[in-house]
């Protein structure tokens, strides 16, 4: 059963221990954008010690890049674990997406402390990933 309640114009999903953020519909995220999600993410962590969160990017085809530089902080200094709804390909074909996000086997894809010496990249044909190694 999930229970869900309202962060000023985000959804938040309760399923057991696993927060799901839904931002909404919005397809480019700006900076005010993001100012919001981490005012959100900074209450779920830092006041209610949610260390389990995924956000829905499904309508998301840009974001800034320092989206996930925040996330990785989180993760490395609160030890939260990130998890993101498949975005648009324009987003996973973003650098720091390919370097530190990795599908699992739920088909979300969770960020990793460490990134690949490969680089997963989203074809433009097909969903098939091509994996290119970098030296």
């Amino acid at each position: 059963m999930s229970v869900q309640r309202r962060f000023k114009r985000m959804l938040i999903e309760v399923q057991d221990d696993l927060l799901l953020l839904h931002v909404g519909e919005m397809d480019i995220w700006d900076g005010a954008d993001l100012a919001l999600l981490r005012e959100g993410l900074f209450n779920l962590i830092e006041r209610e010690h949610a260390r389990s969160i995924a956000i829905d990017m499904r309508f998301v085809k840009y974001i800034p890049s320092g989206f996930f530089g925040m996330l990785y902080d989180w993760q490395e200094k609160r030890g939260v674990r990130f998890a993101l709804t498949p975005p648009q390909p324009n987003v996973q074909r973003m650098l720091w997406f390919r370097k530190f996000f990795h599908l699992n086997a739920a088909g979300t894809y969770d960020l990793q402390m460490e990134s690949d010496t490969s680089i997963a990249t989203p074809t433009m044909e097909s969903s098939e990933l091509l994996v290119t190694t970098t030296l």
